[in-house]
């Protein structure tokens, strides 16, 4: 199985202990460092070949939030943090997951396999790279294929996906954040917070709802509906 290189950043040392103590039971998990200071992390992030981040949320200097929306090609990130009302801007920033403190082992190991599932998605993209007309997910314990022709919307729904396609519905754990930023093809747009839409699959526009060619009619926000109007051509 191929490691998955981390990090930990915490002002706390009691923060990073714990975490580190808990990573070091996870076999595939290989910690290339621990920080304190959030600037130093940025600075190791940008020459090193991390895939998955530990980091506290309120910090000196830079926030864990901040922090990722620094990095253009962010690796798997996965928030800690004493306070649960920042758990909703973490994933709007497209972190993995977060946990609450004090972290409890299974937490931290649902956590950590969710984070592993996105990674893996992420390498086998890039193994297919040039076959850019399909994703990879994993839904049912298994490595699925699906062609981007075929798809016609996708809802988020909590930490969960559902990705409508012309023939099956498919159900796999990730944020809508991170599946757009997999999504390179122009003709998918996410035309509010819960749905990303196939443009290819637009029958009509009636206010601020649009109606796909399988029936489904779903809202646009309002600071939406002009971009969508642009890529359709209106």
């Amino acid at each position: 199985m191929e490691k998955i290189n981390c990090i930990i950043i915490d002002d706390e040392p009691l923060g990073r202990d714990v975490v580190e103590s808990f990573a070091k039971e996870v076999s595939y998990l290989n910690i290339l460092g621990t920080f304190e200071n959030p600037v130093e992390a940025m600075i190791f992030i940008k020459g090193n070949p991390v895939d998955l981040i530990f980091s506290d949320i309120e910090m000196p200097k830079i926030t864990g939030l901040e922090l990722l929306k620094t990095l253009e090609n962010p690796p798997g990130f996965i928030f800690i943090t004493a306070y649960r009302e920042f758990a909703l801007d973490g994933f709007d920033t497209g972190a993995t997951d977060y946990l609450v403190k004090p972290v409890r082992f299974d937490r931290f190991l649902k956590a950590v396999q969710k984070a592993k599932d996105y990674i893996d998605l992420r390498r086998n993209s890039r193994i297919s790279e040039s076959k850019s007309d399909q994703i990879f997910i994993k839904s049912e314990g298994k490595i699925v294929k699906i062609l981007l022709s075929e798809i016609v919307y996708i809802e988020a729904q909590g930490d969960y996906l559902n990705i409508v396609a012309t023939s099956e519905t498919f159900s796999t754990q990730m944020t809508l954040s991170l599946m757009e930023e997999n999504l390179t093809s122009k003709k998918f747009f996410r035309v509010q917070r819960s749905f990303i839409i196939n443009l290819d699959f637009v029958r009509s526009i009636n206010g601020n709802m649009v109606e796909l060619l399988i029936g489904k009619s779903i809202s646009v926000s309002i600071t939406k509906k002009d971009e969508l109007f642009r890529l359709l051509g209106i």
